[in-house]
């Protein structure tokens, strides 16, 4: 089993850390992934016998590390879900893009398509079939000259697929790492955590947010640099 970084845990909902990489529920591979991780935990912390129930209430895509919420009950995850829908649930990003942004904040809107057969998507018309709106603002945080790289903090006002990564890239700063929409750093990490987290506690009612920021290697090094 996975090291397993705890963030926050009751008896409701467990937030943990997750690794890049790791899928966030079972997919086609057969790796390991955080729904059974974070079962196989609960499972060997209490002694649970038979089958452990964890509620999946959001995703990360494979390569992004950084924060997720499980629910321990079937009535914490309906009321997680309920905030996904209402937009109560936030989420905040970093991001390590291409280029300098000469505004230094700023709101993205595009339609996005997602192309099923091909696991990807684009920027398209509006008035293309199936097109979503897409909607975030972004901060710049750092600019590194000598990498020409700069750090963002993502707000994402809608959950489309792929769509920090699409958005970002369309605007021209492609993610650093991004091995499908990126212009650098093929072969490396790709450099998006989700680092943030704001939820209501599906029993108390209390709003609460959680942070924690990726390990600064590699790209990460950007957090550091003066």
């Amino acid at each position: 089993m996975q090291n397993l970084k705890i963030l926050f845990e009751d008896n409701h909902i467990i937030v943990v850390e997750k690794k890049p990489n790791i899928p966030s529920q079972a997919d086609k591979t057969t790796d390991e992934d955080m729904l059974t991780i974070v079962k196989q935990y609960i499972k060997e912390k209490y002694n649970k016998l038979g089958n452990v129930y964890l509620g999946l209430v959001h995703r990360l895509d494979r390569p992004v590390g950084g924060i997720m919420v499980f629910a321990k009950t079937s009535k914490a995850a309906s009321r997680l879900s309920d905030q996904v829908r209402k937009k109560v649930f936030k989420k905040k990003y970093l991001a390590v893009v291409d280029g300098k942004i000469e505004s230094k904040q700023g709101t993205l809107e595009d339609y996005l398509y997602k192309d099923e057969r091909h696991n990807t998507s684009k920027v398209v018309n509006k008035n293309k079939k199936n097109a979503k709106l897409a909607k975030l603002d972004y901060k710049v945080l750092k600019y590194n000259k000598v990498k020409n790289l700069s750090l963002l903090e993502i707000n994402l006002h809608t959950g489309r697929h792929h769509q920090i990564r699409v958005q970002l890239s369309h605007f021209g700063h492609s993610i650093f790492g991004d091995q499908k929409y990126g212009t650098r750093g093929q072969g490396k990490q790709i450099a998006l955590w989700a680092y943030e987290l704001t939820i209501k506690h599906p029993i108390t009612k209390e709003e609460i947010t959680f942070q924690d920021l990726p390990e600064q290697i590699g790209t990460w090094c950007i957090l550091r640099d003066e």
